[in-house]
């Protein structure tokens, strides 16, 4: 059976290039959102977040009327689902017991949205990040709310029993930023709970992938994400950590990593004020708290990464001490302090679980003087941000009494920076 329509549930960083992916191939795509202001951006044919050459494609898209965008799923052949996984809890490692619990009530309000429309034939596949065995789980809400449709579970998995629905788990594994990119050329990782439910969905993703797609479990399929970024998230902690105990020692941690990098089979990474993003900051915790006495290692990392921040934050404060102490005739009112960057990592305009933007908030609710936010990639603060303001570089450079480098935004470096007070966490400086 051949995919006429295609419905891409949640049009948020990855849902909308997915669905203008498809609808570039001259696919019928329909995207839903429970976002009315998403969904009236999308059908001017523009687009509601930030994507180098996203909104051509969209443009292109509806101006065609290959891509509309509706509040309601609508029947279709494919469904794929994009919604946000967040915690029930927030993230806190104060407590070597505090394991936030992953919230799955989104894929279940998108699994109980698509059922009323679904049909025999049809395939559904979960693309957002998820503990093991939510695509098992997906498939259990979909046979509730549809009892007079088949639906895969491990048990038919094992007999090779056909069902009226095929359903698969697919993530998501784009960098933000060259999205619609990676999108095409990257390998996709296809775990159907059937061997009929991989073939379908590489099928469908086959309209636009050009990388391989690799066949194998929808549970093995859900690991590899949380694997990918829990890897890169143990590296980054060894750095973090190797940041914390140089400044200890009074050694130059960017020169120690340079030499131990010249050993050809030694690549460590750089260390910065913390780990942010919607993967990397926040992946281990699938595999955390499902196998908690296990991960041991992926647990630790966490809260290095985590800790970070305030490390940097007791540096600003012992900062202040010292300029105060050079000034005697000035109070804490009277220090400016900058923070250059705030998106979670160079170059790009997400803030999404970005250190940098929760450390410059945290020092500005601490600091009684003044605090500027330098982020040449945003025009505005979100609304829940009023405790301080953005400023320009230049501003910030010629006005500000204590520099805090935070990202290493191209705009930052190639800069003669000289300050008595200045704490360099990415090492450009």
């Amino acid at each position: 059976m051949s995919f006429n329509t295609i419905s891409v549930i949640g049009l948020g960083y990855i849902g909308l290039p997915t669905a203008a992916m498809f609808a570039s191939r001259k696919k019928n795509v329909i995207g839903v959102d429970v976002n009315q202001h998403a969904v009236d951006t999308i059908n001017r044919g523009e687009i509601h977040i930030v994507e180098p050459d996203l909104d051509m494609i969209v443009h292109a898209a509806v101006t065609e009327g290959y891509l509309k965008a509706v509040t309601s799923p609508e029947p279709a052949d494919a469904f794929l689902i994009a919604v946000p996984t967040p915690f029930k809890s927030t993230l806190n490692t104060k407590s070597d017991s505090a394991i936030p619990e992953p919230d799955l009530s989104y894929i279940k309000k998108a699994s109980e949205a698509i059922a009323p429309v679904l049909k025999k034939g049809d395939l559904v596949i979960l693309e957002s990040t998820s503990p093991v065995g939510a695509t098992e789980q997906m498939a259990e809400w979909l046979a509730a709310a549809r009892p007079d449709l088949s639906f895969p579970s491990p048990n038919k998995e094992s007999a090779g029993e056909e069902t009226d629905v095929n359903v698969a788990h697919c993530p998501e594994r784009v960098l933000p930023g060259h999205v619609v990119r990676e999108l095409v050329e990257n390998d996709r990782v296809i775990g159907g709970m059937t061997a009929k439910c991989s073939a379908r969905a590489v099928e469908l993703y086959k309209t636009f992938v050009q990388g391989e797609c690799v066949i194998t479990n929808a549970r093995t399929a859900e690991m590899a994400k949380l694997t990918e970024n829990s890897c890169r998230d143990v590296q980054i902690a060894f750095a973090n950590e190797l940041s914390i105990i140089c400044d200890k020692l009074n050694i130059d941690v960017w020169e120690l990593i340079s030499l131990a990098n010249r050993h050809p089979r030694i690549n460590i990474l750089q260390p910065g004020p913390g780990v942010g993003g919607h993967c990397i900051a926040v992946d281990p915790w699938f595999i955390v708290s499902k196998t908690p006495d296990e991960a041991q290692l992926i647990h630790t990392a966490r809260k290095v990464n985590d800790a970070k921040p305030q490390w940097v934050i007791n540096k600003v404060k012992l900062a202040i001490t010292d300029f105060l102490q050079a000034n005697p005739t000035k109070t804490a009112k009277d220090v400016t302090i900058a923070c250059y960057g705030l998106a979670f990592k160079p170059d790009i305009d997400d803030l999404r679980e970005s250190p940098a933007l929760n450390i410059t908030k945290q020092i500005a609710d601490l600091h009684a003087g003044k605090v500027m936010g330098v982020e040449p990639n945003i025009s505005d603060l979100p609304k829940s941000i009023n405790t301080f303001q953005l400023s320009t570089f230049v501003t910030a450079k010629s006005t500000a009494d204590i520099h805090l480098l935070l990202v290493d935004h191209k705009e930052f470096k190639d800069v003669v920076f000289k300050s008595d007070y200045l704490i360099d966490t990415k090492g450009i400086w």
